[in-house]
């Protein structure tokens, strides 16, 4: 549930025109409802400020649509991660559900969030990067963020990444999206006083060990505004930057 819909309910008891057997009824589920094969946090967006994102890989296309109906249930968007076409058209009937296929993301935005304070920026070193990247810019968004993208921009080219600055110094926070040695985020972190969200990518030959090069790489970046997702995490990185863009409300009695 979002925190609006829940003042919005106690205004409402507030004012006589739901009794306490409602609001009893609103908030038994508050904390999780239980599906028997997930429990789904509806409190998650209370605590967090968005809904629980759900992680669709190792689940079948039907216990995603359970658990997107039931949060839909008390919150107006949503989005699911490492899914497919199938659940986007599960949930057509009902939602607007919008299938990714680069990024195998479903989103549904029922109310469109306005949460960021400035852009992020999300920038991949090559093509194969993109749905990483993709994924990290899809979650930025949903959360309320606008999202400026610059897709190819690797370190063997590095006149392209060069051409970008005036982008990046327009941006509060970029998530970089590197395979291979995962040189990307250094340099990006060179360039700007922001900070710099690295995403280390499984794209690369042999001796990339499945991203695990590019993360050491990573891990090892001699710039200090660099910090580092998990393989692939892109959104991880998209979530991560939402929170270090996200508006604050000003203390009581502060005048802005």
């Amino acid at each position: 549930m979002i925190p609006d819909n829940l003042k919005k309910a106690l205004s409402d008891f507030k004012q006589g025109k739901i009794d306490e057997d409602q609001i009893v009824s609103l908030l038994r589920q508050l904390p999780y409802q239980d599906l028997d094969f997930a429990k789904v946090d509806h409190h998650r967006a209370l605590r967090h400020g968005f809904p629980e994102v759900i992680f669709g890989q190792g689940k079948t296309a039907e216990q995603v649509v359970g658990i997107a109906r039931a949060s839909l249930q008390c919150n107006p968007n949503l989005l699911i991660t490492r899914t497919c076409a199938e659940v986007a058209q599960a949930l057509s009937d009902e939602y607007a559900a919008t299938f990714h296929p680069r990024s195998c993301v479903v989103t549904v935005v029922g109310k469109p969030d306005q949460a960021g304070r400035g852009k992020i920026g999300v920038l991949t070193a090559g093509t194969a990067d993109i749905p990483v990247g993709e994924e990290a810019a899809l979650t930025a968004e949903i959360m309320g963020n606008p999202v400026l993208t610059c897709y190819d921009v690797g370190v063997a080219g590095i006149h392209r990444i060069l051409s970008q600055r005036e982008m990046l110094q327009s941006c509060t926070v970029a998530v970089v999206v590197a395979g291979m040695e995962g040189a990307l985020p250094s340099v990006v972190g060179g360039l700007v006083d922001i900070p710099v969200i690295a995403v280390p990518t499984s794209v690369g030959y042999g001796a990339s060990f499945g991203g695990l090069g590019a993360l050491l790489g990573m891990l090892n970046s001699c710039a200090s505004n660099v910090t580092v997702v998990n393989i692939d995490n892109g959104f991880g990185a998209g979530y991560a930057a939402s929170l270090i863009n996200r508006k604050r409300p000003l203390p009581d009695g502060a005048v802005s």
